[in-house]
């Protein structure tokens, strides 16, 4: 039995809609250790062994990416590189005049993945969903937009950067919610912020 709870998509386009999803309730997570013995008991095959093959196909898939191939693991999905600037660095202009990036400026900055179907059809197939006996939580609507704006800025005055954790004890925000309006400040020209890093160590800082 899995549980379901209705959550309020954030207004981003300020319509003054509320618009109703449905999303997971997730109870947990399995570790690469539960997943193995659990394999383990339905096929026969050795733990140690699962859970070794899992490390060594995280090390190949890597060295594939590395070379510019996109992995597909069949009833899974497939894997895909992307790559971006490097924190810091201009993004290349058009033009025979433009300067240029070169390797150095360009890293991997994620993977992209696309499920198989297979997989989607398999959970489907097995999910017996329920309504969640619990209510789900809203953000708190104690302050503003303007003035939480006012409050990560005030914040980055004293502090070298602001994360996502920081401003939800800011403002009362939950996190899909604290996280969609840092992007927005930070995407404004004259908010007062800006981003740092990348992925999950990704931090917003005072605009200079």
């Amino acid at each position: 039995m899995a549980y379901y709870v209705m959550e309020e998509m954030p207004d981003i386009h300020k319509t003054g809609e509320r618009v109703l999803y449905p999303r997971f309730a997730m109870i947990d997570q399995v570790s690469t250790e539960q997943l193995a013995r659990n394999v383990s008991e339905s096929s026969g095959f050795n733990v140690g062994d699962i859970i070794g093959i899992v490390k060594q196909l995280a090390i190949e898939m890597s060295h594939q990416m590395a070379e510019g191939r996109s992995v597909k693991l069949d009833d899974i999905g497939t894997f895909t590189p992307a790559l971006m600037l490097r924190t810091g660095k201009e993004r290349e202009e058009a033009g025979e005049k433009a300067k240029h990036r070169n390797a150095q400026s360009i890293v991997v900055g994620k993977v992209n993945f696309r499920v198989d179907m297979n997989l989607v059809y398999r959970i489907n197939g097995r999910c017996l969903l329920e309504r969640a006996p619990w209510k789900t939580r809203r953000s708190s609507q104690k302050y503003a937009p303007e003035q939480r704006l006012a409050l990560a800025v005030k914040y980055l005055e004293s502090h070298s950067f602001l994360t996502i954790s920081e401003y939800q004890q800011l403002t009362g925000l939950l996190r899909t919610t604290a996280t969609n309006e840092l992007k927005e400040w930070a995407a404004l020209p004259d908010s007062g912020i800006d981003t740092a890093g990348r992925g999950a160590h990704r931090v917003y800082v005072k605009k200079g």
